[in-house]
């Protein structure tokens, strides 16, 4: 059978992507933030995952607000970088692993979880920015010819309010992880939740960052993880600012990996761009 083999939540903050692409990594303000990715990088070659399961949102590049999905997965072979309005990133298009998708797909709608199938979708920094940072090999995060992992892309709207609730999105990580364990196949996957941390792009509160609560954040993911499904939308937005919703994201790679759970590597930086960035790497305890 299929097995989920850790879990990974990083922030995808654009000019993050924009760094990357314009080579201004080793500059004195991108450097740090860019070195601490270089540990999650060497993990993921050691773990060297089948599959990525990546979890992250659309910013109006995929989907507009005529159609909003709560959750969607893409099951097609392969997903091209996305325009922004400045041109897609220079990155490879993302292979996809559609049978291990459509075989998602039915497993969560089964389980009562209201699934949109997406057969085209381009991806944008929300799907990209993660890739560039883990799947290079040194601080430089360039793009490599092919991304080294087939990835299956789920869609959260964290945009349009409602959003999920942070527990329906644990619970969705607790499905994803019964449906890899059913199927067939014989490979090891890795859980990425992406976005966030505390971030407000607009208003009088833009450029809010909350260190202490995202450090709480990050602390609980392994040591109480009930906390933070309980988390109300109401806090999310004044404690982390508007953006910082995403966070509930990295719930659905919480809840993938089961009970109980090895916290293996973190990394916190302020600023990046205007917004704090987090990282940390799980794996499901022995």
């Amino acid at each position: 059978m299929a097995r989920i083999v850790g879990g990974l939540a990083t922030s995808h903050v654009p000019a993050v992507g924009a760094a990357i692409d314009l080579g201004k990594t080793q500059t004195d303000h991108w450097k740090p933030l860019f070195d601490g990715y270089v540990p999650a990088q060497e993990w993921l070659a050691r773990v060297d995952p089948d599959v990525i399961v990546l979890v992250y949102n659309d910013h109006a590049t995929a989907f507009s607000l005529e159609i909003i999905p709560t959750f969607g997965i893409g099951v097609a072979e392969n997903f091209p970088p996305a325009d922004e309005g400045w041109g897609p990133r220079p990155v490879p298009t993302v292979d996809g692993h559609a049978e291990l998708a459509w075989h998602l797909s039915e497993s969560l709608i089964l389980d009562e979880f209201d699934i949109t199938m997406i057969n085209e979708m381009p991806v944008d920094h929300g799907l990209t920015v993660p890739l560039s940072l883990t799947c290079g090999k040194d601080s430089r995060c360039e793009a490599p010819e092919q991304w080294p992992h087939r990835v299956v892309p789920i869609s959260v709207n964290v945009v349009q309010y409602p959003p999920p609730t942070g527990k329906r999105c644990y619970d969705l990580g607790r499905a994803i992880r019964k449906a890899v364990e059913a199927y067939h196949e014989d490979l090891d996957i890795v859980v990425y939740g992406t976005g966030g941390m505390s971030h407000q792009l607009h208003g009088e509160r833009a450029g809010l960052i909350n260190s202490k609560w995202d450090t709480a954040f990050l602390d609980d993911l392994t040591r109480d993880p009930e906390r933070l499904k309980s988390i109300p939308f109401l806090e999310y937005v004044r404690e982390t600012g508007a953006e910082g919703i995403e966070l509930v994201m990295w719930l659905i790679m919480r809840g993938a990996l089961g009970d109980d759970v090895s916290e293996i590597y973190r990394h916190y930086h302020i600023p990046a761009s205007n917004t704090a960035s987090g990282l940390i790497v799980l794996e499901p305890a022995a």
